[in-house]
């Protein structure tokens, strides 16, 4: 990771290396928080620690910019929490191991936290400087975007100065958003009834894996392979073929993350398990075959587990897996202003059991409410005729598109005298904070910029090390262009 300091632009990546050693995923931000704080009030820089959490550090402007008007510049301080199967590493406790591959940097077998890291980064690194010309600035550095938007939810009316606010969260150098999707969790709940296991049965572990996965929104398009989804379409063909008892479904890790993972655990009588082999073969020759330029690398694997002394009903094993089959998930609709955009989508995320209760959790993004409203319609619809329980909870709006945003016209201008070409004038299917921030300052300037992130929300994570250099010449650019105060 000593690499990471040496590239350019050196303020940034000397930050991102420090904060790669600090663990945050999504509730855990507090060490990160605390020494951020500490170094601030080394600097002798005003800093505000919230009561849900959020940094709030001021700088005054450098000399002759003291006229302008207010910037504030916006990142979350939490990560995606996602490894591979096997490797080895506790989000709570071990430092992220990234390294340089050309002209990426990657981490071994977890997510980067690139996002939003690097936007946190050029945050901290332009409280920093002393040579970089800005107006009066503050940094707003949010908690628990990844799992709730907790931190956005819980900004207070008053306490940001600024006029113009710059979200750092996008992902695509030469993209500037000016909109994102809003979002709601749902969570199904399913009661499963029990009975004994058969003694003469043979018990095994399925497991689905090899998925690529990736961030529920912006990779929600690419038709990648949903292991919650596959495992269940298995299960609900085969298991009254082949007499399979159902003992446990666990899947997937984040309701905002494309689950790579999800495995069952079953019974079956010993003259069905050859026949159960041939169908797993030939269920993943199949799967290969439809995802074969997604996700190619889709495998199940058919493991002997310790005897089951309990498994579902046949009535509730129908229940679940009718259920899980049927839930619609991946992209809704297309966006009819927006070419190329998502409209609306689903993603189940995560399914679960404990004791005799199993939970779906999914999270349903849209441009607009009625798209929302309709697929929540449509799991509410479902809940009730498998009998079970419905619950949405954490909706958060979406971040409307102003075509007249002054910042945006900034942007767009000094990206196109820069690059001597026009960036493209985006809307996101991702949960930005900015629809949030709305609420409490409704008439500031919003803007929404970043490098080229690959594949967030999964191990595969990368940032491209040339576009964070682009992005961060843009950015002081940008503040260099920022107006006088009316």
């Amino acid at each position: 990771m000593s690499n990471l300091s040496q590239l350019a632009p050196q303020p940034l990546w000397q930050w991102f290396e420090k904060i790669c050693s600090f663990p945050r995923p999504s509730g855990h931000e507090a060490a990160l928080s605390q020494f951020i704080q500490q170094w601030a009030k080394d600097k002798q820089l005003e800093v505000i620690e919230e009561n849900v959490g959020n940094l709030i550090i001021r700088k005054p402007a450098t000399p002759g910019m003291e006229n302008r008007k207010p910037v504030v510049i916006q990142a979350h301080m939490d990560m995606v929490p996602q490894k591979n199967a096997d490797k080895v590493h506790d989000f709570t406790k071990d430092p992220i191991e990234a390294w340089v591959d050309g002209d990426w940097v990657k981490a071994r077998g977890t997510t980067l936290g690139a996002d939003n890291g690097i936007g946190m980064c050029s945050a901290l690194a332009l409280l920093e400087s002393t040579d970089i010309a800005h107006g009066p600035l503050e940094v707003l550095l949010t908690v628990d975007e990844e799992s709730g938007m907790t931190g956005a939810f819980g900004l207070q009316p008053g306490v940001l100065h600024g006029e113009i606010l710059i979200n750092t969260d996008s992902e695509q150098e030469g993209e500037i958003y000016m909109g994102c999707a809003g979002g709601v969790d749902a969570a199904m709940t399913l009661h499963l009834a029990t009975t004994a296991a058969d003694a003469d049965r043979q018990t095994f572990q399925l497991m689905l894996s090899g998925l690529k996965g990736g961030h529920s929104g912006v990779n929600i398009h690419l038709g990648r392979g949903n292991a919650n989804k596959l495992l269940a379409r298995f299960l609900f063909e085969q298991s009254e073929k082949l007499g399979i008892q159902l003992v446990d479904f666990q899947g997937g890790t984040l309701r905002n993350a494309i689950p790579r993972e999800a495995e069952a655990k079953l019974t079956i009588a010993n003259t069905q398990v050859s026949l159960l082999q041939q169908a797993i073969n030939e269920y993943e020759a199949l799967l290969r075959n439809e995802f074969a330029v997604a996700d190619a690398g889709v495998k199940l694997t058919l493991t002997e587990a310790p005897a089951a002394t309990e498994v579902m009903t046949q009535d509730a094993q129908q229940q679940l897996l009718a259920l899980l089959n049927a839930c619609p998930n991946g992209v809704i609709r297309m966006s009819d202003e927006v070419e190329g955009v998502t409209e609306t989508s689903l993603n189940v995320g995560v399914v679960s059991m404990k004791g005799n209760q199993a939970t779906i959790l999914c999270l349903v993004r849209s441009l607009i409410d009625s798209g929302r409203d309709y697929v929540c319609g449509q799991l509410s619809a479902l809940a009730k005729l498998a009998g079970a329980e419905i619950k949405f909870s954490g909706a958060y709006p979406g971040w409307k598109p102003d075509n007249s945003s002054p910042v945006m016209s900034i942007v767009r201008d000094t990206y196109q005298d820069i690059y001597h070409k026009e960036p493209v004038i985006m809307v996101i299917h991702a949960g930005l904070e900015c629809g949030l921030f709305k609420k409490p300052y409704p008439e500031m300037d919003m803007v929404s910029i970043g490098p080229t992130i690959r594949f967030p929300h999964s191990p595969d994570e990368m940032v491209n090390i040339t576009t964070v250099g682009q992005y961060w010449q843009l950015l002081l650019a940008v503040l260099q262009r920022i107006p006088s105060k009316d």
